[in-house]
């Protein structure tokens, strides 16, 4: 093996490190995240040091940016143990630490795709009868090197975050640790409370716990919802574990995959912590699935019910007097209202505490409602109530909703329409902000997407929605980077308050559909087609659904949602008729890619302006023989595109007309685009292509330089791209160049100086780009980027210009370099 580390293995180098860093006192919970990565890393490096027989494989590709990163992390953690950080180096070595913990991530992740290509391989087919099939798939799984890193999607097992620590919850934290965590004989319970008591809260605050972190190897958290699957939960489990998902023709399989992945799992990093959130009552015969035989293995459920067969019940109570108090005055009084005597102030704070009875989403809501508000203000609230029961322990649905009722009522106009606009997605659904912002900008008519971002942000400031950064970078105009939650209480708000409305006059309408059972209002009168006169329409299918669609008219529909979960989904002959959409979204919640079949009806959508397609395979020449003249946004994230993709250039489609108004494209995780399409180059009304984490594209195509009005070029975290084409300094109109963590860019294009407009650029994670000598005419540009990109800039720059004003992250830190340029 190489000897750049001393001569030892890269496996055994990080397990000192990890010593070292468990040991750390000054930056410990740092620290110990740090070392937690590391332990996840080992398992992948001793399984390269198994097969590379090369001294030198480190120092190549991606792996020598992993020896990098580790002798940087052996560097900072030798300063640390030598005691030689004072007290104003403390911000910097934390940064660094931070840095190098996520720069360790992020090889973890790029190298989970070469383990799922490779492992697709060799677990791609079952056949014979059932036992042959069950033999054969636990065979297959005993192949299987699990390498436990951290998955792409957002969604699979991660252990949810927290704002702050939560109020009131420190004792049964602590009891929850002591009947099941230290617990040795538990191995499953239930924490079960009314909804809104703060189940998930608990549970993330346990999973998160420093002692619980340390103790579990694995901690898998998932949520289960109102339509629990099996499969679908064992196919994330093989995701996050590092392997491509695979397809059970029956629960059996999946059984006996789940068994050899927690077999694998505790063999090679100890205990295991499965954490299946929000189950609903009547789940019992898909829980016993998870009861299974294995050493160091617990569950834990969060439910309204009880499970008893199952395991035992932790029971969480609401919060005690005191601790809603708390609550109450964290989200409400501070300041105090004006005006208010302690007394009245003190009664005004019981009178709502009793009604919110201790729920904690309820006083969340209620408190940040009153938040900078006269007395006035929370003298109605009370008598507000007033009509109605007096605790919602009376009947805890009507009353939960009937005390968060004011906070919606509160809301201007606009606002209103949006937070219903909510329930028309999936329960526990993780939301990219721009979905919500291209439903918005269509259906309201609205022409900024920073004014949609204003009412989620609006929305979120009063606690009725949840807006998650995803750490990177935040451009204006460009919301991929933001998730928007909500809890299925406020969910339950915003259906409510719609469904007020007679069912005829319903702005907004959900049809689930549990393998082929449509609702009872869809079959009043079979023998003529439902009327539907919503604008929006969310329809929801499950994976055993037939496609037999019953004839529905749905004239006034502008946006419709479809959450499918089938392999095949054939479009229904309905759409046609949707003369006024404007917006279609179509999310696959399953594990493979959907095929989409039907697709050519929507050619006879004459104001279709947006579509979106979420992990489905789909043919873009499909798109365009569309011929979609109003079209304006392409969105394609985690799509499957196949050997069709590329297709011989189509000469009977004249793109231009095609597609005369597209004015963004946007491809995000699409894992086998390795080439951008001939015609995407032939839009000339494009302004922004965004192509984001697509490992396999290496190259942009030479006519790139065709779209003259392009204003905004993504290409961030395309980890195989090489090089920018030097047909690139056509591009006059680029305002904006990302090209973040594209660790392979070595060159940028040489005459980049000639783009004149261009005043803004992303370099973080780019230190091996080269930035050509005509950049020095681009007095005006500034380039965002991280403090070893910066410093690397800076040392091939500096004989060249003055005039480059380069940002770094925490600029607040590293003022001395700022002055340097």
């Amino acid at each position: 093996m190489s000897d750049w580390l001393g001569g030892a293995l890269v496996s055994e180098v990080l397990k000192g490190l990890i010593q070292e860093a468990k040991t750390m006192i000054d930056f410990k919970l740092l620290s110990e995240d740090l070392a937690s990565t590391m332990e996840r890393m080992i398992p992948l490096t001793e399984q390269i040091e198994t097969i590379q027989g090369k001294a030198d494989f480190f120092d190549y590709g991606d792996l020598k940016v992993l020896k990098q990163t580790i002798q940087r992390a052996r560097k900072v953690l030798d300063k640390c143990q030598r005691g030689g950080v004072w007290f104003y180096e403390k911000p910097l070595v934390s940064r660094k630490i931070k840095g190098i913990n996520k720069d360790m991530v992020k090889f973890c992740q790029m190298d989970l795709q070469l383990h799922q290509y490779r492992n697709q391989l060799g677990l791609s087919v079952v056949v014979g009868n059932i036992d042959d099939k069950v033999e054969g798939w636990s065979k297959r799984m005993d192949s299987l090197s699990v390498a436990p890193v951290p998955a792409f999607t957002d969604h699979l097992c991660s252990v949810p975050k927290l704002d702050k620590p939560p109020v009131g919850l420190d004792w049964p934290l602590m009891d929850l640790k002591k009947r099941f965590i230290d617990n040795t004989t538990a191995a499953s319970l239930v924490v079960s409370a009314p909804p809104g008591c703060g189940k998930t809260t608990l549970v993330t605050h346990l999973c998160n716990n420093v002692d619980v972190k340390r103790h579990f190897k694995h901690i898998l958290f998932n949520v289960v919802s109102s339509t629990p699957n099996f499969r679908t939960i064992v196919q994330n489990l093989i995701q996050y574990n590092g392997h491509a998902p695979q397809t059970f023709e029956n629960d059996t399989q999946a059984t006996v995959a789940l068994r050899k992945v927690l077999e694998k799992l505790t063999e090679d990093g100890g205990p295991i912590l499965l954490v299946l959130d929000d189950v609903w009552q009547g789940a019992d015969s898909f829980l016993e699935k998870f009861r299974i035989s294995v050493r160091n293995y617990k569950v834990l459920v969060t439910s309204r019910s009880e499970f008893q067969s199952f395991g035992p019940t932790y029971c969480l109570k609401p919060l005690e007097y005191e601790n809603a108090r708390a609550l109450l005055v964290q989200w409400a009084s501070r300041p105090v209202p004006n005006n208010a005597s302690p007394d009245e102030y003190d009664n005004l704070l019981k009178k709502i505490l009793k009604r919110c009875n201790g729920f904690p989403i309820v006083i969340e809501v209620v408190g940040v409602s009153l938040k900078g508000k006269s007395i006035n203000t929370w003298k109605g609230q009370v008598e507000s109530w007033s009509g109605g029961k007096k605790t919602i322990l009376d009947s805890p649905r009507p009353s939960v909703l009937q005390c968060l009722q004011p906070s919606f009522n509160a809301l201007d106009p606009d606002l209103k329409e949006c937070f219903m606009d909510m329930g028309s997605f999936l329960e526990d659904q993780k939301i990219r902000a721009s979905v919500i912002i291209d439903i918005w900008m269509e259906l309201y008519g609205i022409s900024s997407s920073v004014v949609c971002m204003k009412y989620l942000e609006d929305l979120a400031s009063q606690n009725l929605l949840k807006l998650v950064p995803l750490g990177n970078e935040q451009e204006e105009g460009f919301y991929n980077e933001y998730l928007v939650t909500q809890h299925d209480i406020l969910r339950e708000l915003a259906i409510h308050q719609s469904g007020l409305e007679t069912f005829f006059e319903r702005k907004r309408l959900n049809l689930e559909i549990r393998e082929d059972q449509f609702p009872d209002w869809c079959c009043l009168n079979q023998m003529e087609p439902i009327i539907i006169n919503a604008s929006l329409l969310s329809i929801t299918t499950d994976d055993l659904f037939s496609a037999n669609w019953i004839e529905m008219e749905c004239p006034n529909v502008e946006t419709l949602i479809l959450n499918i979960s089938s392999q095949n989904f054939a479009l229904p002959s309905f759409i046609a008729g949707m003369k006024k959409l404007k917006v279609l979204i179509i999310t696959n919640h399953g594990s493979y890619p959907a095929r989409l079949t039907k697709f050519s009806c929507l050619s006879l959508l004459p104001n279709l302006k947006r579509i979106r397609l979420e992990k489905v395979s789909v043919t873009l020449l499909d798109i365009l023989h569309l011929q979609l003249v109003r079209l304006k946004k392409l969105s394609l994230v985690m799509c499957s595109f196949g050997e069709d993709f590329y297709d011989i250039e189509d000469e009977t489609v004249d793109v231009s007309r095609a597609l005369p108004s597209l004015q963004e494209i946007d491809i995000d995780y699409c894992y086998d685009l390795d080439e951008v399409p001939y015609w995407v180059c032939e839009v000339v009304s494009l302004k922004s292509l965004s192509i984001t984490n697509c490992n396999k594209l290496s190259l942009l195509p030479e006519a790139i330089g065709n779209l003259r009005r392009l204003q905004v070029l993504r290409l961030s975290s395309c980890i195989n791209l090489s090089e920018l084409p030097e047909t690139m300094k056509r591009l006059g109109q680029l305002q904006f160049l990302d090209i973040s963590h594209c660790l392979g860019l070595r060159k940028l294009t040489l005459e980049i100086g000639k783009l004149q407009k261009l005043k803004k650029m992303s370099m973080r994670k780019c230190w091996r780009c080269e930035l050509p000598d005509s950049v020095k005419n681009l007095e005006d540009l500034v380039v965002k980027c991280d403090e070893e990109t910066g410093l690397v800039l800076w040392e091939r720059l500096k004989p060249k210009m003055r005039s480059l004003r380069v940002h770094v992250e925490e600029m607040e830190h590293n003022l001395n370099l700022l002055h340097m340029f």
